[in-house]
């Protein structure tokens, strides 16, 4: 994916991964051979999400809304992507639904409020990010206390990367905590990095799951897809014992935990370029009364990308 610099941020914003105008969702999950993958992603997501109940969830990298559908107890879905394209694409798959809004935002700089959110979920995004650090402070700072986190990380310490350093086919370590780039904008972490970069951004790790133990495409091919899927189902469970899959998924909880909020039936905007909240929404636009800058409401999305009115320098 080609690298994109933040519009409007400071200049110190790392860059970011454009999908716009991507064929991502069909190419990536549609025609290639991925069924496998989205169905144990979709018990891992089920297990974590087990009784967790709220009026807000923030979908932070949503795509084309393929996750969406499964967060079955909030009331109220945010769809956070920095595509517009594919934002437009979860309009179309998730049709003309209340439940769901839909924001074309930086991750690095998130539109809301400070503690709005009951839950947030980050799922294979977090490889995208040049400073995961800086990502996960600004999760944990639109999330209550005790308002949950969902994050998908790709790992480096999987078995066959492990296997490919041993055998001298690969010069990284897969067993060192810094980050591996292996193409532009792509890294594989090191699990116990990422648990570090969650404690430190504020959160309480409560459980691991492993998944995604059979990715070999020799496998998936003479292995019937609901065998693998049920096998990795009951291996996804030995997460909290050691992480040795390409993809690990981890439940946390924002620290320190507080009551649950009073009812917010709107959104609270807050201006991704000086901070100021609140933001005064209006039927096409949103502006900001501290820094004047305006955003535009274009076919149901909030386009914070790329404002249609910055004040001067």
């Amino acid at each position: 994916m080609p690298q994109a610099p933040p519009v409007d941020h400071p200049p110190d914003s790392p860059p970011v991964c454009d999908y716009e105008g991507a064929d991502y969702q069909t190419r990536f999950w549609e025609q290639s051979d991925r069924a496998y993958e989205d169905q144990v992603e979709a018990i891992a997501l089920q297990r974590l999400l087990r009784g967790e109940r709220g009026q807000w969830l923030l979908e932070i990298g949503a795509g084309a809304g393929r996750n969406t559908p499964r967060y079955h107890g909030f009331a109220r879905v945010v769809l956070l992507d920095y595509s517009r394209s594919m934002l437009r694409e979860a309009q179309t798959r998730l049709g003309q639904s209340s439940r769901y809004i839909y924001v074309a935002a930086n991750a690095y700089h998130l539109p809301f409020a400070d503690g709005f959110f009951d839950a947030a979920t980050m799922i294979r995004v977090l490889h995208h990010m040049a400073e995961p650090q800086r990502a996960l402070a600004e999760a944990r700072r639109v999330l209550r206390g005790g308002g949950l986190f969902i994050l998908e990380f790709a790992s480096k310490r999987h078995l066959k990367a492990i296997l490919r350093y041993w055998l001298g086919r690969q010069s990284w370590s897969p067993f060192s905590l810094e980050p591996v780039e292996f193409l532009p904008l792509n890294f594989d972490f090191h699990p116990r990095a990422v648990e570090t970069w969650l404690r430190e951004a504020g959160f309480r790790v409560e459980r691991r799951l492993t998944v995604s133990h059979f990715r070999l495409a020799w496998l998936k091919r003479v292995v019937p897809t609901r065998v693998l899927v049920a096998l990795d189902a009951l291996a996804q469970l030995t997460g909290d014992w050691w992480q040795l899959t390409p993809s690990v998924f981890v439940k946390a909880r924002a620290v320190p935990e507080e009551p649950p909020p009073s009812p917010r039936p709107r959104l609270h905007f807050r201006c991704p370029a000086c901070g100021h909240t609140p933001l005064a929404e209006h039927e096409d636009r949103i502006t900001c009364p501290s820094c004047g800058r305006i955003w535009a409401i274009r076919d149901g999305i909030y386009d914070f990308k790329t404002p249609i009115h910055e004040p001067r320098r």
